[in-house]
Order: C-alpha cells, then structure tokens, then sequence
C-alpha cells in the first residue's frame, strides 16, 4: 500500500471515529460536511449529503435532533439503549460493559504500543476501536490493522449496525454506518 493511500485510510478512520462521538458544535460544521460529501461522492455512494448537510450543518435544531438521537441509540433509552457502541455487549455471553472482550481490546491496544488517555475511556467504544485502526494504518501497520479487524471488529459491528438500523431512520447515522461497512469490510 502505498504512502499516500495508507495516509488517506487512516484520516477516513479517524473521520468515522469521530463520527460516532457525542455530536458537538465544535466538529459538527462545513468542514466536516465537506469530507462527508468527498467521502460519499468518491465511493459513488447513493447518499444524500446534501440534504444531511441542510438538517444538521450550522443549525442548532439539527443538532440537538442528533445529539437525542446519539443518545436515544447510544447512550439511554426506554426501556434499554438500542444499540450500545461496545463490542463486549454484542460478543460476551453476559452482555455487559466492560466484559472479557473489552479486556481483550485493551490487551491488544497495549501490545501494539498504544494506551488509553483516560482511564475512563471504555477501550472497546466503536469510536475508540475506529481510531485505533486509524493509528495503526497511520504507523504503516496495516497488518496488525487487518488482524484486529478480522479477530474482533468484523465479529461484532453487523450486529451492532443491525440494531440501529432497525431502532433508527436517522440518515446520518446510517450513512455513517454505510461507510464503516465500506472501510471495514474484508477485501475478497
């Protein structure tokens, strides 16, 4: 893989891991709408972007629609969160935060040279998993990028994509998770 595409992936992970962070003002803007739409228009994706950047882009009512709607999916709902963006929900018997799989990630983001700037931080979050694949192909190591999709990611995103595309109509976040299928698939 070439320098340039290697750099072009990692700035494609880092941009969808901080898609699926709590929606803020402060990234939220024409910036990332613009990358959004270069995205979507080089995969010839049929999204509209234009019409997610009209609802959302610079409108403080789009973003609160987002920012219920993050929390809606992500975060609490009633009677339970639709879609929880960990992996140890999805793939522990239990169910829970912080299950075996989670000890997993953190071991294997430490073998890798790589450790969480909080200690708060859930290390398998959707968001954090995205940007350390983003970190990995940034360090030109795709191979270790591929082991953890194909050992860990890949085994848990369908599930989690399912969920909320069948608790949400939201065509923000499915666009996104459009694209994270698209970056994240294995390559036949």
């Amino acid at each position: 893989m070439n320098n340039s595409k290697s750099n072009n992936h990692a700035d494609f992970y880092g941009f969808l891991a901080q898609s699926f962070r709590y929606p803020e003002q402060a990234w939220l803007g024409e910036p990332y709408f613009d990358l959004l739409d270069s995205i979507v228009q080089n995969l010839d994706l049929d999204n509209d972007t234009l019409g997610l950047r009209q609802t959302y882009c610079a409108n403080q009512e789009g973003l609160e629609i987002l920012q219920i709607e993050y929390t809606r999916l992500f975060i609490n709902a009633t009677p339970s969160v639709i879609a929880p963006p960990y992996s140890s929900v999805y793939l522990d018997q239990e169910g829970n935060l912080y299950g075996p799989s989670a000890v997993w990630v953190r071991r294997f983001y430490q073998q890798n040279g790589f450790e969480l700037a909080g200690d708060a931080d859930i290390p398998d979050h959707l968001a954090l998993e995205l940007e350390f694949i983003a970190l990995l192909i940034d360090e030109h190591q795709e191979e270790v990028a591929e082991q953890f999709l194909n050992e860990h990611f890949r085994r848990w995103f369908p599930l989690f994509r399912a969920r909320v595309l069948s608790g949400s109509t939201n065509k923000f976040y499915s666009t996104l998770l459009t694209l994270v299928d698209f970056f994240t698939r294995e390559e036949p």
